[in-house]
């Protein structure tokens, strides 16, 4: 009896360390933000479709070099909640307007990847923030948020906008994890001034796109690998897979959203756009751009994306 407890425990203990290990395998993989990320690079979901002979884009390229080269932004930093320290790159128009927008990276990105969307704001009045989330860019964290945490630092970014500026009145745009990122602060109890929200290919909830992802890459089921993942996250990143959630926030949203989504995103799979989309009570539009893939529906089809975009966006902050 007593050999049997012994050999129980064991093997126990060898399932618990295995258990571990596969959990801060795919942590490491996935959301350690001092990991470099290689399996971004020539995925297959992430090519770019062919933009040759597209004049329109080679006009938007060529303004967005113009723009980074001749725009004057300020650095601007916030302390997050648990002590970070956030950087943030500040547009000012110089326009007597009241109006501003914050513009969200993705995944792995910075806020300079943004600069297509920040020249659109300020070219229409807008003054814009676009920050590094934490653990990306100049900004600290040693972790990917997968939107969930990052939700609370563009509470700060928003209070940042309306100490400045009290008639202030605020767009959130986010692409990819940003999208993600300004759903789940679509949940958050937001001062009056958000006005509307723009989300454009983000994710359904930080499970369900992993668990998509871990199937892709490595064609191994949820259970046990993102239980083991979900384990070491709420340790190492202090939240919980399961409730980092864009559905359930949406859910609770007061604020008017556009969501878009390119029908070739094989990444965020389309599917994605209709959970969150069913789930909004609030007046909301859905915008699918035909050949767009992840995170390029501005760039396939500038032209139904940006008159999709204005459309929305002037009905609550007029022109």
């Amino acid at each position: 009896m007593k050999k049997k407890i012994i050999i129980t425990g064991i093997i126990l203990a060898l399932l618990g360390s295995v258990y571990l290990i596969i959990g801060n395998y795919f942590y490491n993989f996935a959301l350690n933000a001092k990991q470099e990320k290689t399996f971004l690079e020539e995925n297959p979901h992430l090519v770019k479709a062919n933009s040759e002979g597209n004049s329109l884009q080679a006009t938007e390229e060529l303004m967005d070099k113009t723009f980074s080269s001749q725009s004057q932004n300020n650095v601007i930093r916030i302390t997050s909640y648990d002590n970070l320290k956030l950087t943030g790159y500040e547009y000012i128009n110089g326009m007597d307007e009241h109006k501003w927008a914050i513009v969200v990276h993705g995944y792995g990105g910075k806020a300079a990847d943004m600069t297509t969307h920040i020249r659109h704001f300020y070219e229409r009045g807008y003054n814009v923030i676009a920050p590094d989330l934490r653990g990306h860019g100049k900004s600290e964290g040693d972790y990917i948020g997968m939107g969930w945490h990052d939700r609370k630092d563009i509470l700060l970014w928003i209070q940042q906008i309306i100490e400045k500026d009290p008639k202030a009145e605020i767009v959130l745009l986010g692409v990819s994890m940003g999208g993600a990122t300004v759903m789940m602060t679509s949940g958050e109890k937001l001062p009056q001034n958000v006005k509307v929200i723009i989300e454009d290919c983000g994710f359904s909830s930080a499970e369900e796109q992993l668990t998509y992802q871990l199937k892709d890459l490595f064609h191994l089921p949820k259970f046990p690998v993102i239980n083991a993942a979900n384990t070491i996250t709420k340790v190492r990143a202090g939240f919980d897979l399961k409730e980092a959630s864009a559905v359930k926030q949406v859910k609770k949203s007061k604020t008017p959203m556009l969501f878009i989504h390119g029908d070739n995103d094989t990444f965020v799979p389309l599917h994605m756009l209709d959970e969150v989309y069913d789930a909004a009570k609030v007046d909301k539009e859905k915008v699918i751009i035909s050949g767009a893939g992840h995170a390029e529906s501005a760039q396939v089809d500038s032209k139904n994306y940006w008159n999709s975009v204005w459309k929305f966006v002037e009905k609550y902050i007029p022109a």
